[in-house]
């Protein structure tokens, strides 16, 4: 079922590809290099590219001058892979992969392999360019920040702050994502986001609202503790190559059965033990599936579930609808395999579930991801090495950029928008409340009430389209959106493109700030007003990053910025300056010689100064530069310093690395686990949702970390807690100072307090606390664990082995969602009508400023004229939106066409060769042209197209549209052109997993 891409020639040379013309025909491997000047083969020529497989020998050291060996991070996936740069008088000549790092163990993927290139690429954006009267013009970064900025204010002034649309990236660093929020909330606009809204929001918010945190809680080495492991809308063969070293060593160690759960037959699939095809779109009534079996034969943890979680007796109820005939009915995997694959399950704990977009990119997401998550707290799978949900992210920062508040809902850290979230953030800026509120438009809401956008939710980045294409009078911005930011996004990762089209030629603006042009630059026929800003790749600056297990590294800069390219945070300086809040943006953190740009080091210990919520404050620059430094000293396994400067801390200090860096908290390798202190890594559930519900407890029952002095569980701490048990006393004078100052509003800067401060002296501390309780505890009482700019309420209650945000019950019923439990409903789009009335969708709404359609889409029958079902997904050669791995001549020459995969059934019926040219045409009108593959990896009736193509839009090659020498070498068509609407009722994560389509011989 499996085939290779590619033998050394392309199957059918891509017509308008450049790799063709530099071959002057075929494209095999060494005519390509003969073409490029490079007639050298196989390890040579990785080596001329930087991809050295061994260290360069002393002779090549000396030919080339002093080598040094700077250490960075990949910019692809989240697995984290260490690159070491060999540089020399500036230059990067040679590249290794980091064998000390405990994440890729020396290895690397194609991408991986081939980041030299992304840094010193030939067609990279190399200056700054405006499109004018149809022609791309060189013009200065001057004259762009001037004539941007000018337009904006003028946009401002006509429309509000929120007609411009600022969009980030998870290409940024922490430190630049962090300012690229803040720079939004000084701007004045919630109308901010990035990629995470469209491939793992749903996770994020099935997860937190499930036991608190929305992120993975174990880590990549922690599966080689699993004694199972089921994935299920993931393809980490492909997707994040490097991941399946991890996920091997526990099939093969622990003899562990590896289970895949997706629609098509992926190069995960063919390591597995089980395959289980399933239709796309029914997840929820797969899961259902298992966890009929596992309760019908009482295989459920019944003590974990007594003990640590909530509304499982809701969760049997809908189970027991779910028989194996109903599910077979509905998803067509047999009940006798899925028995087998819960007797599996059961047998072998802890087992671990890994997910990715597959399972998230669907209108019901967020009961897909709470559906895996229920599957392992029935199997009492959570908190325990080897267990855990797993959740690959896709981008190297998007668990960084996600936990930095770059979205259009909540500020750094996931404080939400509400009052308290901005004053606490108001408190660490030291910012005048009412200052940065005037920023925001305000608007009469429907009672007649005036209200700020502030605390609105903006529109996300997977609806923009609609911010310029609907009636003001049907949102709830005050204007259309009229000027389009995307900094570093590919807007081909997103559906509609039809309509993006349309939407981008209605705009007064669009600015493109990315190391390389993307499709934003050609897919509109515009003749003016666009810019291409030129940004640094992440080699070119340096800070930390975020990987998906949410460690943290360091990287160093490898070179300086090539080109007339700019570091983002230079950038966000450049217009702040231009905007004029500048001096009260940066007004604590340094900034380097040129005055503009913010020193990034600085940039941590502010986000230091206030991420008490997820535990982003005990990462210092100056700890994690020294992890990096100690790589070798990390258990490739465990993730904790053995010995060395580091010892007993976990590599990368993953978060919740609690309080200050002074406490010296080692980070928390795995969520959630009470076998540990929570001074050692250990965790309780957070208790996030109340006490109780409907009359039942929502604490832990008897449950509680190894060492806790309150055993039991109990609510999250704030100060009256730690009055009532009297451990307020424990608190420093400084610590107390700050607390009052919260209290009070007064608050003027943790820096300029002492927090070493001795603590009371002896006989003093009792008079002296019941003295400030007397006076303002009211106040002080309500400041918790998350507003205490001190981290006093965290130390005291970590040095009593409490969990500062408490020990509660996970909660399997979700009373917030539209679908508390969560319930399987049919796709917009669905082929099976039979099952419509069964299981529908939602009823058209409004939420995120915009009204949304479900069941007025639902109700039309499409399948007829478009009978097969379209899913979409990720190739081992390109990653995102391809613009920048598609620029790239060492992994554009591995797939050089775009194409869609039919399933020989399928193909006969329709006249379609393998090899051969086809429409594929979704029931919106969007349609692409592209290569017919006739493989068994699909089902019948099913169809795969990978979404990194650009450059091509329903059959029209737009090369000539690039600035010249821009060109990706590898164009094609986007499958997103052919995607259709449907939104997640949470979070309005995009559908792109299950849409119909029709498909012709072109």
């Amino acid at each position: 079922m499996l085939r290779k891409k590619t033998n050394g020639v392309a199957r059918r040379p891509q017509r308008t590809s450049i790799l063709s013309e530099a071959a002057n025909a075929s494209v095999d491997r060494r005519a390509f290099l003969r073409g490029s000047g490079l007639a050298i083969g196989g390890i040579a020529a990785i080596a001329a590219t930087g991809g050295t497989v061994q260290q360069a020998s002393a002779a090549s050291a000396a030919g080339l001058g002093k080598v040094e060996i700077k250490k960075s991070i990949c910019t692809h996936c989240s697995v984290g892979c260490t690159v070491m740069a060999e540089v020399s008088d500036g230059v990067w000549v040679g590249q290794e992969p980091g064998w000390d790092s405990p994440f890729n163990l020396g290895a690397h993927c194609a991408k991986g392999a081939s980041v030299r290139e992304h840094a010193h690429g030939e067609r990279r954006l190399k200056y700054p360019m405006k499109k004018e009267g149809g022609e791309w013009k060189r013009i200065s970064w001057e004259q762009a920040i001037n004539e941007i900025g000018d337009g904006m204010m003028k946009i401002r002034d006509e429309s509000g702050p929120d007609s411009v649309y600022w969009l980030g990236s998870a290409k940024h660093s922490n430190e630049q994502a962090y300012l690229f929020r803040k720079f939004a909330a000084y701007w004045g606009t919630n109308n901010v986001d990035h990629q995470a809204r469209i491939c793992h929001s749903t996770t994020v918010a099935g997860v937190a609202n499930t036991w608190g945190y929305g992120a993975m809680t174990n880590s990549y080495n922690d599966i080689h503790n699993s004694k199972a492991i089921f994935i299920i809308g993931g393809n980490p063969a492909e997707a994040h190559p490097v991941s399946l070293l991890h996920v091997l060593r526990a099939k093969e160690m622990n003899n562990a059965p590896l289970i895949v759960c997706d629609p098509r037959f992926t190069r995960t699939a063919a390591h597995a033990d089980e395959y289980v095809r399933f239709r796309p779109g029914t997840d929820v009534a797969l899961v259902w599936g298992i966890l009929w079996h596992i309760f019908e034969n009482g295989w459920e943890d019944k003590e974990f579930i007594r003990t640590r979680v909530w509304g499982m007796d809701q969760i049997r109820e809908e189970v027991a609808k779910w028989t194996p005939e109903e599910v077979e009915r509905v998803t067509g995997t047999p009940g006798s395999q899925l028995r087998r694959v819960a007797r599996t399950m059961a047998n072998n704990r802890p087992g671990t579930v890994i997910w990715c977009m597959g399972g998230t990119q669907h209108t019901n997401g967020n009961n897909n991801t709470r559906a895996y998550c229920i599957l392992q707290l029935a199997l009492g799978n959570m908190g325990t090495s080897g267990g855990g949900t797993n959740i690959f992210r896709g981008h190297d920062n998007v668990q960084g950029a996600t936990d930095l508040g770059v979205l259009s809902h909540t500020l750094p850290g996931y404080y939400g928008l509400a009052k308290g979230a901005w004053a606490h953030w108001a408190r660490v800026w030291e910012e005048d409340p009412a200052w940065l509120e005037g920023q925001f438009a305000k608007v009469t809401g429907a009672d007649g009430k005036e209200k700020s956008l502030q605390t609105l939710t903006g529109i996300p980045v997977s609806r923009w389209i609609d911010g310029i294409l609907e009636d003001p009078e049907n949102m709830d911005n005050p204007d259309k959106v009229r000027a389009m930011v995307l900094w570093g996004h590919a807007p081909n990762s997103q559906t509609r493109m039809t309509e993006m089209k349309k939407a981008m030629e209605m705009l007064d603006m669009l600015v493109v700030i990315d190391p390389y042009p993307t499709v934003s630059a050609v897919l509109h026929d515009r003749e003016d007003g666009v810019y291409l800003l030129p940004a640094a790749t992440q080699f070119e600056t340096y800070g930390s990053v975020t990987a998906s297990n949410r460690s943290f590294q360091w990287r160093q800069q490898i070179v300086d910025p090539l080109f007339e390219s700019k570091p983002d945070q230079e950038i966000i300086g450049l217009f702040a300056q231009k905007f004029g809040f500048h001096d009260r943006l940066f007004r604590n953190i340094a900034l380097e010689e040129d005055g503009i740009t913010p020193n990034v080091e600085d940039t941590l210990r502010e986000i230091n100064r206030g991420m008490w919520t997820i535990g982003y404050t005990g990462q210092s620059p100056e700890r994690l530069k020294m992890h990096m430094e100690n790589q070798h000293t990390f258990d490739r396994t465990t993730l904790q310093a053995v010995g060395g400067p580091a010892d007993g801390d976990y590599y990368g200090l993953p978060w919740p690395t609690w309080g200050t860096p002074e406490m010296k908290h080692p980070g928390t390798p795995n969520l959630y686990d009470m076998s540990k202190p929570v001074a050692e890594g250990g965790l309780t559930f957070r208790a996030r949702f109340g006490v109780e519900r409907d009359g039942d407890n929502l604490l832990a029952d008897g449950v509680y970390s190894v060492g806790s002095e309150i055993q039991d569980g109990y609510p999250e701490f704030t100060m009256a807690m730690l009055h009532d048990l009297g451990w307020d006393t424990d608190l420093t004078k400084a610590e107390w100072a700050v607390i009052q100052a919260v209290a009070d509003g007064s608050y003027e800067g943790v820096e300029a307090l002492d927090l070493s401060e001795a603590d009371f002296e002896d006989g003093e501390t009792p008079d002296a606390v019941e003295a400030i309780w007397s006076t303002s505890g009211e106040a002080i009482g309500k400041v918790n664990w998350k507003t205490d700019l001190s981290g006093g309420i965290q130390r005291v209650a970590i040095a009593h082995g409490c969990a500062p945000f408490g020990n509660a019950k996970a909660r399997a019923v979700v009373w917030t969602f539209p679908d508390p439990v969560p319930i399987h409903r049919e796709p917009l789009y669905t082929p099976r009508r039979d099952l419509v009335a069964d299981y529908p969708t939602y009823e058209d709404r409004k939420f995120y400023r915009l009204p949304t359609m479900y069941a007025s889409i639902q109700k039309n029958d499409f399948s007829k004229e478009y009978p097969i079902v379209l899913t979409s997904g990720r190739l081992v050669e390109y990653e995102g939106g391809g613009d920048e791995t598609r620029s790239n001549p060492w992994l554009a020459e591995l797939q050089q066409d775009m194409f869609v995969e039919i399933n020989p059934r399928d193909a006969n019926n329709l006249g379609i060769r393998d090899g051969a040219d086809v429409w594929v045409e979704g029931p919106e009108g969007g349609k692409v042209k592209v290569m017919a593959m006739v493989t068994q990896r699909v089902g019948e009736g099913v169809a795969f197209m990978p979404f990194h193509f650009g450059g091509h839009y329903q059959g029209a090659d737009l090369r000539s549209k690039y600035p010249d020498g821009a060109d990706p070498y590898v164009l094609g068509e986007s499958a997103n052109t052919a995607m259709t609407y449907g939104y997640d009722s949470v979070t309005q994560m995009q559908e792109t997993k299950c849409t119909l389509c029709k498909i012709t011989a072109a």
